[in-house]
């Protein structure tokens, strides 16, 4: 949050440079307008072209799957993990907070996680004692995603469920997400989505991140799939209309040719074979 001290600097240093100000403020109204524009186009589109997926994986997918007493991992969660206080006491669970980097993990609200695991996904070896795995965004940020399904399995009990929320590689922002330096993308999405800040810095790879690959790789690890969710739609090019255009038509002629294929984003429901 940002404090009065802070505040009271911005608006002197605005006094000494109102150029600039004027300058950021036209930016910013711009920015707006394009935004404006992307989203009453976007409601020409069908329904299904039109739903957030991360949005419906949190509130829709994964409620039905929270029971009393569970031992849930939350895998790659860090400092921003999917059960808040208040719904862990009402659901009665056990949370395990798995994450690469340690300052994410103690980041998280204080007694959210029951324990923490330092530790790349990759490379971890459970205890087979979990009832449910929740991973939202994550496997984009895996070098070797196979290896991480293989951990999964051995995270969760014969029968615990996976809930895997993914960008997709085939999506055209994780297109020029891998074409881009990372210094770069990062300056770009500060200045466009400013709110965005706090969650640059960790690279992107997407290692197999398409429904078909995610589905072989979940078969061939002793996993079999129960449901699947594929969205089409994504904020990344609001800031700019005739990008927007171009990318919607672009996802439009994807679909028609390929199906889930296109999906910018999708859920896999994933269940341990006993």
């Amino acid at each position: 949050m940002t404090g009065p001290g802070e505040v009271k600097k911005a608006m002197k240093d605005e006094r000494k440079r109102p150029g600039l100000a004027i300058l950021n403020r036209v930016i910013k109204a711009f920015f707006r307008s394009q935004e404006w524009l992307s989203r009453n186009f976007d409601r020409i589109f069908p329904g299904k072209f039109r739903v957030d997926g991360h949005q419906d994986y949190r509130d829709n997918i994964v409620p039905p799957y929270l029971k009393a007493g569970q031992v849930i991992y939350d895998v790659g969660g860090g400092k921003c993990p999917y059960l808040n206080y208040e719904s862990k006491r009402y659901y009665k669970a056990y949370v395990v907070g798995v994450d690469i980097s340690e300052e994410e993990l103690n980041k998280a609200p204080a007694g959210i996680y029951d324990k923490k695991v330092c530790a790349d996904i990759s490379c971890f070896a459970g205890e087979n004692e979990a009832d449910l795995v929740i991973c939202q965004s994550l496997f984009e940020h895996v070098k070797d995603v196979e290896a991480a399904i293989t951990s999964l399995s051995g995270i969760l009990k014969p029968g615990g469920l996976a809930l895997i929320f993914i960008p997709s590689r085939n999506a055209l922002y994780a297109r020029l997400n891998r074409l881009l330096p990372q210094e770069l993308k990062n300056k770009i999405l500060s200045l466009v989505y400013p709110k965005m800040r706090n969650m640059l810095g960790f690279p992107a790879y997407y290692d197999r991140c398409t429904p078909k690959e995610l589905k072989r790789l979940a078969e061939k690890n002793n996993f079999s799939v129960m449901e699947e969710y594929y969205y089409y739609n994504s904020v990344y090019f609001y800031f700019l209309f005739p990008f927007y255009l171009f990318w919607r038509l672009w996802i439009v002629l994807f679909y028609i040719f390929s199906r889930e294929q296109a999906a910018e984003t999708f859920t896999l429901v994933l269940k341990k074979n006993s």
